[in-house]
């Protein structure tokens, strides 16, 4: 089916169109949790797909790919940490008749490629290759990572140490805008093979952002910056598999090289609206008792 085709068959019937369900991948992750509550107050069908949601879902289980699929017209794709399955499960969404992917992918993948996080780069190249329309969400780090992450229980014990220096600040972005900005992409025209890159409105660094958790919670938090030795050592001393422990020191390494340190334009150019700043967010989750 050509592009003109599926405008002329949507223009059509659009009551039917509707009713064809999104798909969104990671529905129980912080990003997928969001949208999936948006898209169904929009009046959108949806269904939330996870190993432990309401509609089964798991990369290494392809007998669960098929049904999650069937009857799709549009597909919110967070790619798994291992690549390998992507470009099969893209060629079988295409196939069973999905038509509009939406991937979300992070800041700086078109230069670190493969070198970690391989799956979004793998989603990105998948379904630019494929014959569907898509968008990808290129994001900042989370804002919501002092709070709901990697960073939280380290923030809570009063020390969060990372090898990102303060001459690299960056402009985290918040997960409610990634959310907002996801649900226009999967059901909005004129955002088709497009890259959207986005971050908050204001780039602090590590140093700024927990003085400005500590203030707002009243709790004693600093910041400290390693070396990237020091900082796979400390890993490595509290357990985290050496895998996982390369590839986040790699992360944090590409992220203290400045290549997320532009505030970025992505919300804006999608919403029409500024992105959500940083103490907006904090203020807000230490209302609702995050660093409680």
């Amino acid at each position: 089916m050509t592009e003109s085709q599926r405008n002329t068959e949507s223009q059509q019937d659009p009551a039917a169109a509707t009713a064809a369900p999104v798909l969104v991948l990671g529905a129980t992750g912080k990003t997928g949790r969001r949208i999936v509550p948006r898209l169904r107050a929009a009046g959108h069908t949806v269904r939330a797909a996870s190993r432990s949601g309401e509609t089964r879902f798991d990369w290494t289980d392809r007998a669960t790919w098929a049904p999650v699929l069937s009857g799709v017209r549009a597909l919110y794709l967070v790619a798994p940490e291992d690549p390998e399955p992507v470009v099969d499960f893209v060629k079988q969404a295409e196939e069973a008749g999905v038509r509009r992917f939406v991937v979300l992918s992070g800041r700086g993948v078109d230069v670190s490629g493969e070198a970690f996080l391989p799956g979004m780069w793998r989603a990105e190249r998948a379904v630019a290759e494929a014959g569907v329309d898509w968008s990808v969400i290129r994001a900042n780090n989370f804002a919501q990572n002092f709070s709901e992450d990697f960073f939280h229980a380290l923030l809570l014990a009063g020390r969060l140490a990372l090898p990102v220096g303060d001459a690299t600040p960056e402009p985290f972005v918040d997960v409610e805008d990634i959310a907002d900005v996801a649900v226009a992409l999967l059901t909005e025209d004129g955002h088709t093979h497009r890259v959207y890159e986005l971050s908050g409105p204001r780039a602090l660094s590590y140093t700024e952002a927990v003085a400005e958790v500590a203030a707002a919670s009243g709790r004693e938090m600093r910041y400290e910056t390693l070396t990237p030795e020091d900082f796979l050592a400390e890993l490595a001393a509290d357990g985290v598999p050496e895998a996982l422990a390369e590839e986040l020191t790699a992360l944090f390494t590409f992220v203290s090289e400045g290549h997320l340190s532009p505030v970025a334009t992505g919300v804006r150019d999608v919403l029409g609206r500024e992105p959500r700043d940083f103490r907006e967010y904090v203020r807000a989750a230490a209302s609702a008792g995050a660093w409680k």
